[in-house]
């Protein structure tokens, strides 16, 4: 059964989600605060954290950051405010998706579904290795230099997705088309902020790119040199 951890102070609207979520075989575990929520994030281990903008004290984002420093669950931002600032900026925290309120259940449930569908089958090779970067996919982890490197579910994807089609430039529409379905109002900026984190968490900030080459005009293409083993 598929763990879902809400954290909403709005208790009646997260109990009448619990009874729908389960009927698609969802156990929703409902906290109403941050602190809470993160005490039951910890404890339960759930697939995949709902999180509310509008939390009291500590807002979602301020939940979001501190989340990231330590887990790479996928996180699904619900908001009431239909606001292109507040929708990057969860992104740029490292949140996976979003959704505004007020939304249809049904919908919910098929996006916490298409993120751990994707999780879990979105990988093609069990291991992809380069000069200096290694993608394992069973394990869903990422090593440069012989390091690991923590990345969230949504960066750990499109590194994949890069690297699966390595020296293919790819444009930011069907990067953003192979990775979720966000409206064309952020399209651009979302993937852009992807790839910044992206980057610099693998260390290819520099100049030429090492592995992560920005096509102008076009959009990215994952410029890595396979390893010898591999070539």
């Amino acid at each position: 059964m598929t763990t879902v951890l809400l954290i909403d102070d709005d208790r009646r609207h997260s109990e009448l989600l619990r009874t729908y979520l389960g009927r698609f075989g969802i156990d929703l575990i409902c906290a109403p605060d941050a602190d809470s929520g993160l005490a039951r994030l910890a404890s339960a281990e759930p697939d995949l954290l709902l999180l509310d903008v509008m939390l009291p004290r500590r807002d979602g984002f301020e939940v979001c950051r501190e989340v990231r420093r330590t887990s790479s669950v996928p996180i699904v931002m619900l908001t009431a405010r239909d606001d292109v600032i507040d929708r990057v900026s969860g992104l740029e925290l490292g949140a996976d998706d979003y959704i505004c309120k007020p939304f249809e259940p049904r919908e919910l449930v098929a996006r916490i579904q298409s993120i751990l569908r994707r999780a879990e089958t979105r990988v093609g090779r069990r291991s992809m290795n380069f000069d200096g970067l290694q993608i394992e996919a069973d394990a869903r982890t990422v090593s440069v230099d012989g390091k690991p490197v923590e990345l969230t579910s949504m960066e750990f994807e499109l590194l994949s997705l890069l690297a699966r089609n390595a020296g293919k430039k790819m444009s930011r529409d069907e990067i953003q088309s192979e990775l979720r379905g966000i409206d064309a109002a952020i399209l651009t900026r979302s993937v852009d902020i992807a790839i910044s984190r992206l980057r610099h968490k693998i260390g290819d900030t520099g100049k030429p790119a090492r592995f992560i080459q920005t096509v102008w005009g076009r959009g990215y293409a994952f410029v890595g040199r396979p390893a010898m083993d591999d070539a």
